[in-house]
C-alpha cells in the first residue's frame, strides 16, 4: 500500500512540474499525426495511381522507357521506406542533409517531411492494391461512354478506392500517433521527447512513462472511435430501399358517362 501511495505521489510530482510540457508535447504529436497522414495519403494516392497505370503498347518508345524508369524509381522509393526503420530514416535525412548539403532543417518541419514520406510509401502500396482490386470492366465501361483513362480513374476508380481504404487511412493515423515518438531522435518536442525530459530531470522514469502511456492510450482510443464514426458515415447504408411506386389515380369522369 505504501508503494502504491508513493507511486501516485511521484506521478503527481511529475505532473505538477512538467504537466504543461507533456500536454504541449501531446498536442505536437496530434498535429504531426494529422498533417503527416494527410500528406502521406496525397503522396500515396499519387504514387499508387502511377504504379497501377500499366505501360500501354500504344505508347511510343520514349514514353514506354520513361514510364518504366518512373515505375522503377517509385518502386525503389516504396521499398526503401518500407524496408528501413523510421528512426534511422529520421537520422539519415536530418543529419545527412546537414552533412552532405549543409542544409540545416528545422526539427518540426523535418519531422513532417520524414513522417509524411514514410506514410506515403505504405499508402502507395495500399492504393495500388486497391486500384487493381476494382473490376477492370468498370474502366472499360467508362471508356465506352466516352471517358478518357484519366477521367475513368478520377471519377470512377479513385472514389471507390478511397472508400475501401478508409480503414487503412485510419490505421495509418493511429500508427503515426505512436511512430511520431521516433522523431525524438532529431529533437522534435512531441510527447515522447517531453516525457524523456521530465523523467530525466526528476529521475522518475516509471511514473513519467505511465503518464505518457495513458495519454497515448487516450489519444488512440478517441481517434479510433472518431474514425469509426467517419467510416460509417462515408460507407452509408448497407441496403437501400426503392421508393414504392404510387398507384395511378383514376379520374371519376370516365367511370360513368
Amino acid at each position: 500500500m505504501n508503494e502504491l501511495m508513493q507511486f501516485v505521489s511521484d506521478m503527481g510530482a511529475v505532473w505538477s512540474r512538467y504537466g504543461g510540457s507533456i500536454l504541449r508535447g501531446a498536442w505536437t504529436t496530434i498535429l504531426l499525426a494529422v498533417i503527416c497522414t494527410v500528406l502521406g495519403c496525397v503522396i500515396g494516392f499519387a504514387v499508387g495511381t502511377v504504379q497501377a497505370n500499366p505501360v500501354s503498347p500504344r505508347y511510343g518508345l520514349a514514353r514506354r522507357v520513361l514510364t518504366r524508369v518512373g515505375h522503377g524509381l517509385l518502386r525503389a522509393y516504396v521499398e526503401f521506406f518500407r524496408g528501413t526503420p523510421l528512426m534511422l530514416q529520421a537520422m539519415f535525412i536530418f543529419y545527412g542533409a546537414a552533412y552532405a548539403f549543409g542544409l540545416h532543417m528545422e526539427t518540426f518541419s523535418a519531422g513532417i517531411f520524414i513522417l509524411s514520406i514514410n506514410t506515403g510509401a505504405y499508402m502507395a502500396e495500399t492504393v495500388r492494391g486497391g486500384i487493381l482490386a476494382i473490376d477492370r470492366g468498370q474502366i472499360e465501361g467508362s471508356k465506352a461512354i466516352g471517358m478518357t483513362h484519366r477521367q475513368a480513374m478520377l471519377y470512377v476508380v479513385l472514389p471507390q478506392t478511397l472508400r475501401n481504404l478508409l480503414p487503412q487511412i485510419g490505421n495509418n493515423f493511429i500508427i503515426n500517433l505512436k511512430d511520431s515518438s521516433m522523431l525524438s531522435v532529431i529533437s522534435v518536442t512531441e510527447l515522447f521527447f517531453s516525457f524523456k525530459s521530465a523523467a530525466a530531470a526528476l529521475y522518475l522514469y516509471f511514473p513519467a512513462a505511465t503518464i505518457a502511456m495513458l495519454i497515448y492510450l487516450c489519444m488512440t482510443l478517441v481517434s479510433a472511435y472518431l474514425l469509426r464514426l467517419w467510416e460509417r458515415k462515408m460507407t452509408g447504408k448497407a441496403n437501400y430501399e426503392l421508393a414504392e411506386s404510387q398507384p395511378a389515380v383514376v379520374g371519376q369522369e370516365g367511370e360513368e358517362g
